[in-house]
């Protein structure tokens, strides 16, 4: 059976972290926890309650949606107004639009049909990809964005021809805590750290935002680069430590969490073994 043979792995996870600290226990390994965001729920009920006042009278024809967390929210939302019955009437009867399985298993369970879904590695290019057959010139689409403004989507749509209804639910911020993240910082610097698993963009510009403190920036990604290993969930993952310096050593054939503690095991014992 794998192991991590008592091997120190970070984790920036905030809702998950333990889920995946216990997956890397069970294989023998020692996580270490610091988690590299928060979601902050909007203050912005007047723009849910427009929203909503725009599906009910069919002035949307398509809605896309990019996480679970943005559904889960629009509907809590919804119901403490007493809406969320007309709410999902209405998406029940548009061109609904997904990136991927934590969105769509949040619409499903709501008995949502999904018009359009991105595939695998559910980026955003797989999202444009999906929305290819879809008429938009002169439609009207929602975007129900994520912690932070998708651009890209909103210049697609809008070279399609199409008119937008941005809604934001909730941001991205650094936690309440930053001690944590900055400990993590020293001790990757200071070499007490095998591995660092990377699962969203955000952990990392938060990570290299605290690091920026004390101006180790550089410091930071060449550790990253040269003695500690870095798993990348996937390709925005990765692009995004592109953009820092550092080159992942370890990204999974499928974006999923087992799939990349699974590539990232492999690995550690693939160098134990040399």
């Amino acid at each position: 059976m794998s192991s991590f043979n008592g091997t120190r792995i970070a984790l920036l996870e905030a809702r998950m972290s333990g889920e995946i600290a216990n997956m890397i226990r069970r294989s023998g390994g020692e996580p270490v926890c610091a988690p590299a965001l928060r979601e902050s729920a909007l203050e912005n009920t007047e723009e849910i309650v427009t929203f909503i006042d725009h599906m009910a009278h069919a002035e949307l024809q398509v809605v896309v949606f990019f996480t679970g967390v943005g559904v889960d929210t629009l509907f809590r939302v919804a119901r403490e107004l007493g809406r969320a019955e007309e709410l999902l009437t209405a998406l029940q009867n548009v061109t609904v639009v997904c990136r991927g399985p934590k969105p769509g298993a949040a619409l499903k369970r709501l008995q949502i049909p999904i018009t359009a879904s991105a595939s695998e590695p559910y980026t955003t290019h797989e999202l444009l990809e999906a929305m290819k057959a879809l008429p938009l010139q002169n439609t009207r689409v929602a975007v129900v964005h994520y912690g932070e403004r998708n651009t890209q989507v909103i210049h697609y749509l809008q070279a399609r021809g199409a008119s937008i209804k941005e809604l934001m639910l909730y941001e991205w911020l650094l936690p309440d805590d930053i001690v944590p993240l900055r400990a993590l910082v020293a001790d990757i610097l200071a070499l007490h750290i095998d591995a660092v698993v990377f699962t969203s963009q955000v952990q990392i510009r938060h990570l290299f935002l605290v690091a920026k403190e004390s101006l180790s920036q550089e410091e930071l990604a060449q550790a990253l680069n040269t003695r500690t290993v870095v798993a990348s969930i996937g390709p925005t993952c990765t692009a995004t430590l592109r953009e820092f310096g550092v080159i992942p050593r370890v990204e999974p054939q499928h974006p999923k969490i087992g799939h990349l503690i699974k590539a990232l095991t492999d690995y550690l014992e693939g160098l134990n073994s040399n």
